[in-house]
C-alpha cells in the first residue's frame, strides 16, 4: 500500500525519519500557513482522516495507561490532564481515561462570559495560537499532584514550555508528563525539555507511542508555497440531494460536553452510563441498509464524537468511522501517496471570537459514506449551520442521509448564583485516603485525620444519653482486637465467604434487574462500604461492568449528607443511585434515609433518588432488596476500621463541618499493620464463580416471591425495650451486627442470645466476656442476638434504673 506521505516527500524532500511504525502512524500534507509548510497527519488522532473509534480511544487509552504506570498509583490519583485545543482535546480526554481517576481540562479558543481565565498561552506554529485555560473549578490547576500535558505531536516543545512556564509561576508543582502520539523532535531541539525542567526546578517525563523527526530541505517555506499555489483548486459546489434528520441523543441534563471547563472521573462514570441508550438512538435513525458510517464532531468537540462513535461501533453491523471538522487549511489532492484527499468548505457556525472564516472537513467527500452523523454542541447549532452553503448543506451533497445531533454546551453558572451551590469537591480515594484502591471507592468525606476526635467509650454513652452530646459528634476508641479474636475473625471467614459470596451475588443481580442495568451505587459509610465494594466487583465479574460507587454519611437524627445528595445528582442521574448497607437491624436507617431524601428534593427541588436502601442481610425484614433474611455473622461486622479500609465511623460536628462541607471522617493510618480490609474482599470475591449457580437460582425465586417488608423486627425492638425496662428503641440493637457494635463502641448491658444459636455467636460470647457482659439465652428470640445498651447510662449504673452502685 502507498505511504500517504509520498506525495509531500517526493516533491517537497521532506524526509520522515525514526521508528517502523511513524509511517503508520502519520502521512504528510501540505498547509497554506505561512510559518510551516507541511502537516503531519495522523491517521489515529481522528481529526483529519476517519478512523475506527476504537482504534483513535485505544491509542489514548494505551498512553494514559503508560502514564499511570510510570507515576504509580498513589500519583496518579492526584494527577490532572491538561490537553490542547483543537487537535487534541479528545486525545486527552482518552489520556485521563486512561489514568483512569484524574480531571480533566482542555484548553480553548472559545471565551466564555463569566468564567475567568486561569492561564493562557500561545502555539507558535499554529495558524490559530491563542490558548485559553476556563475550569468551572478554580482550584482545578491549583494542586501539588502531577500534570499531564497532552498534545497529538511533540515538535519544539515551545508549546508544552509555554504552559508549564505560566502554571508554575501561579502553581509550583514537583512533577510533569508530556504526552504526545509522535515524538518529532529536531536533532537540535533534544536537550530543551531537560534544560527547561532544570531550570524551573521540576521533574518533566516525555510519553509517545514514536519517535522520529522531519527532515526538512533549504527553501522547503518556498517551494511549499509553490506546491500550494500550483495545486490549489476551488472545490466545486454540489448541489445537496441528501436529506437532514435532527436526532434527540436526550443528553444527560448538566453534564458536560466535554473538558472546556473541566470534566472530572465522575462525569466520566455518568456519560458512560448514559452512552449505550444515545448510540441505540443514533442506531435507530440510521437509514436501512447503511454499510458505511461517519461520526464527524466539530473543531474542538472531539470526545462526545468519539465516544458515540465507539458505542454505535458496538451496537450494529455497519462500519463505523470518525473524524472531526477543523479550522486548519490544509491543501487537498486527491492521490493515494497524499493524506488529504478531498476537502468540504464551509463557514464558522459558531460565532467564533476571532470573526468568521472558513472550516473544512476532510476526507468525507466521494468516501463512499452511506450517512454522515453531524456532531456539534448547542452554541454551534446556529442559522449558519443550516444555511445553505453551511456544513449541513455540503455534507448532503455527499452522502444522502445526514443526521444531526446536538450536545448542549456545558456553560458554569456564574459564582453569585444563588441557585446553585458551590463547587464540591472532589470523592477522597485510596490510597491517600482509606486502604482500598482508588477505583473501588470514593469517599464523599472530608478527611478529619489530623482532629482529635476520640474520646473513652463511658464518656462518651454519658454525653450521649443525657443529652450533651450527638453520637456523632466524637468518636469511640478504636477497639484493638486480641489474637485470640482475630483468630477468631479469620474462621468466621473462612466458614461463611462462600455463604457471603452468595448473598453479595443475589442482592447485585436484583439490583440489576429491579432498579437498574448500569446503577450508581452509594454506600452508607462505613458498615455499607465494603459491600458495596463487593456488589461493584460481583457485576465487574458477571457481566463485565465497571459501576461507580461512593462511600457517604448518614447519622441518625441529623439525615444524610445533603452536599453528597448535591454532588450525586449534578454528576448522576438521582434514579441510577442505589443505597447500599450492610444490614438491617430494626430499620431506624431505612426509616431516616427516606426521610432525609424527601426533605432533600422539598429543599432542592431535585428528584429521582429511590430511598430503598439495597443490603447484605435483612433479618428484620426492612427492605425489599436483599441478599438473603437470614441472621447470620458478616465478619465485616466484627472489626471496625481495620475491615472498613481503616476509615473511622463518620463525624458530624458543626465546630467542624460547615453548611457547604461533606460530613467528616478519619484515616487510620496507623492501624495499617492490623488491616484486613482488602483480604476480606479478595476471600469473599474468590467465591463468585462457585456461587453463580446458587444465585441465580435464588434470585429467580426471589423476584417472583412476595418480598414486602413486614417490619417485624421493629415490632420485636419494641417489645423488648418495654419488657426489660428500657423504654428507648434506640437502646435495642438486634442482629449479629448490631450486637457486634454495642460491644466494640458502646456500654453494653447485656446481650440476649437465640437458644441453640452456635457458630454466629462466638465472636459475641468472646466480646461479652471480656466486657464482663452477660449473655441471657430467650427461647423465640426473631434474631440471633440483641444487645442492649445501658439505660439512662452514668458511669457505675448497675441496673435499668441507671442508678450508681455507692463505693
Amino acid at each position: 500500500m502507498v505511504w500517504s506521505g509520498t506525495w509531500v516527500a517526493e516533491r517537497l524532500g521532506v524526509e520522515l525519519v525514526g521508528d517502523e511504525q511513524l509511517t503508520e502512524l502519520l502521512g504528510l500534507a501540505l498547509r497554506r500557513n505561512p510559518k510551516r509548510a507541511h502537516l503531519l497527519v495522523s491517521n489515529v488522532l481522528g481529526k483529519h482522516v476517519p478512523q475506527s473509534p476504537s482504534v483513535v480511544h485505544d491509542h489514548g487509552l494505551t498512553l494514559g495507561r503508560r502514564v499511570r504506570d510510570l507515576l504509580g498509583a498513589d500519583e496518579a490519583g492526584r494527577a490532572v490532564v491538561l490537553g490542547y485545543a483543537e487537535t487534541a482535546t479528545g486525545l486527552g480526554h482518552c489520556v485521563a481515561d486512561g489514568l483512569g481517576l484524574a480531571p480533566y481540562l482542555h484548553s480553548t479558543r472559545r471565551p466564555v462570559e463569566g468564567v475567568a481565565r486561569a492561564g493562557g498561552f500561545e502555539e507558535s506554529h499554529s495558524h490559530a495560537t491563542s490558548h485559553l485555560l476556563l475550569p468551572e473549578d478554580p482550584e482545578l490547576l491549583a494542586g501539588d499532584g502531577p500534570l499531564v500535558l497532552v498534545d497529538d505531536e511533540f515538535s519544539t516543545g515551545n508549546t508544552v514550555m509555554n504552559t508549564i512556564r505560566d502554571l508554575h509561576e501561579r502553581h509550583p508543582r514537583k512533577r510533569y508528563v508530556v504526552v504526545a502520539l509522535v515524538d518529532m523532535r529536531s536533532p537540535a531541539d533534544l536537550g530543551r525539555l531537560e534544560d527547561f525542567a532544570r531550570d524551573i526546578g521540576a521533574r518533566v517525563d516525555l510519553v509517545t507511542a514514536a519517535a522520529g523527526t522531519v527532515r526538512l530541505p533549504q527553501g522547503v517555506l518556498e517551494k511549499g508555497r509553490e506546491l500550494v499555489a500550483r495545486h490549489e483548486s476551488a472545490v466545486p459546489d454540489r448541489p445537496a440531494h441528501g436529506t437532514v434528520t435532527r436526532v434527540a441523543l436526550d443528553w444527560p441534563h448538566g453534564l458536560p460536553d466535554g473538558g472546556r471547563h473541566g470534566f472530572t472521573p465522575a462525569h466520566r462514570a455518568r456519560l458512560e452510563h448514559a452512552l449505550p441508550a444515545m448510540a441505540a438512538r443514533l442506531a435507530g435513525a440510521l437509514p436501512a441498509g447503511a454499510r458505511r458510517v461517519l461520526v464527524l464532531g466539530s473543531e474542538e468537540l472531539m470526545y462526545a464524537p468519539l465516544r458515540l462513535a465507539r458505542e454505535l461501533e458496538r451496537c450494529q453491523a455497519a462500519e463505523v468511522r470518525y473524524s472531526t471538522t477543523t479550522r486548519s487549511p490544509v491543501l487537498a489532492v486527491d492521490d493515494p501517496g497524499y493524506a488529504i484527499r478531498t476537502r468540504i468548505v464551509f463557514p464558522a457556525h459558531d460565532d467564533p471570537a476571532d470573526g468568521p472564516g472558513e472550516r473544512y472537513a476532510y476526507n468525507v467527500a466521494d468516501a463512499g459514506f452511506d450517512a454522515v452523523v453531524a456532531v456539534v454542541d448547542s452554541a454551534a447549532d446556529t442559522p449558519a449551520l443550516h444555511a445553505p452553503g453551511g456544513l449541513l448543506d455540503r455534507l448532503a451533497a455527499h452522502t444522502p442521509h445526514v443526521l444531526l445531533a446536538v450536545v448542549p454546551s456545558y456553560v458554569p453558572a456564574p459564582p453569585h448564583d444563588p441557585e446553585r451551590p458551590a463547587m464540591l469537591s472532589e470523592p477522597l480515594r485510596g490510597p491517600a485516603f482509606s486502604s482500598y484502591a482508588p477505583d473501588e471507592v470514593g469517599w464523599l468525606l472530608q478527611d478529619l485525620s489530623d482532629v482529635t476526635l476520640e474520646a473513652p467509650t463511658e464518656e462518651r454513652e454519658e454525653a450521649i444519653q443525657s443529652g450533651g452530646a450527638h453520637y456523632a459528634e466524637s468518636l469511640p476508641v478504636e477497639y484493638q482486637p486480641s489474637a485470640q479474636y482475630q483468630k477468631l475473625f479469620h474462621a468466621a471467614l473462612d466458614a461463611s465467604a462462600a455463604r457471603l459470596a452468595r448473598a453479595v451475588g443475589v442482592v447485585t443481580e436484583t439490583v440489576l434487574t429491579e432498579r437498574s442495568p448500569r446503577p450508581v451505587l452509594v454506600s452508607l459509610a462505613r458498615a455499607g462500604t465494603p459491600v458495596g465494594v463487593l456488589m461493584r466487583r460481583w457485576a465487574k465479574h458477571r457481566h463485565g461492568l465497571d459501576l461507580p460507587h461512593y462511600a457517604v454519611s448518614i447519622v441518625r437524627g441529623r439525615g444524610i449528607d445533603a452536599n453528597a445528595l448535591r454532588y450525586l445528582a449534578h454528576h448522576h442521574n438521582p434514579s441510577d443511585v442505589v443505597f447500599v448497607d450492610g444490614w438491617t437491624g430494626k430499620g431506624a436507617i431505612t426509616r431516616e434515609l427516606a426521610e432525609a431524601i424527601r426533605r432533600f428534593e422539598e429543599a432542592e427541588g431535585v428528584t429521582g433518588f429511590d430511598p430503598e436502601i439495597a443490603v447484605l442481610a435483612d433479618p428484620g425484614s426492612c427492605v425489599r432488596t436483599y441478599g438473603t433474611r437470614e441472621d447470620f455473622l458478616i465478619p465485616s461486622a466484627c472489626l471496625n476500621s481495620t475491615v472498613s479500609g481503616l476509615i473511622s465511623r463518620t463525624v458530624l460536628r458543626a465546630d467542624l463541618v460547615g453548611p457547604h462541607d461533606y460530613h467528616g471522617a478519619k484515616f487510620y493510618r496507623e492501624l495499617a499493620a492490623a488491616d484486613v480490609s482488602v483480604p476480606f474482599l479478595d476471600a469473599v470475591s474468590a467465591c463468585f464463580a462457585e456461587v453463580e449457580e446458587a444465585v441465580d437460582a435464588q434470585v429467580k425465586d426471589l423476584l417472583s416471591a412476595d418480598r414486602t417488608p413486614t417490619w417485624e423486627g421493629w415490632a420485636a425492638v419494641e417489645r423488648i425495650s418495654e419488657e426489660y425496662g428500657i423504654h428507648d428503641v434506640n437502646l435495642v440493637k438486634p442482629g449479629v451486627g448490631e450486637t457486634t457494635r454495642v460491644l466494640l463502641r458502646r456500654v453494653p448491658w447485656k446481650i440476649l442470645a437465640r437458644s441453640g444459636a452456635g457458630a454466629d455467636l462466638e465472636h459475641v460470647r468472646l466480646l461479652a466476656e471480656q466486657r464482663g457482659v452477660p449473655v441471657e439465652e430467650v427461647d423465640g428470640l426473631p434474631y440471633t442476638c440483641v444487645g442492649l445498651i445501658h439505660p439512662q447510662y452514668t458511669r457505675g449504673a448497675t441496673g435499668a434504673d441507671g442508678r450508681a452502685v455507692a463505693v
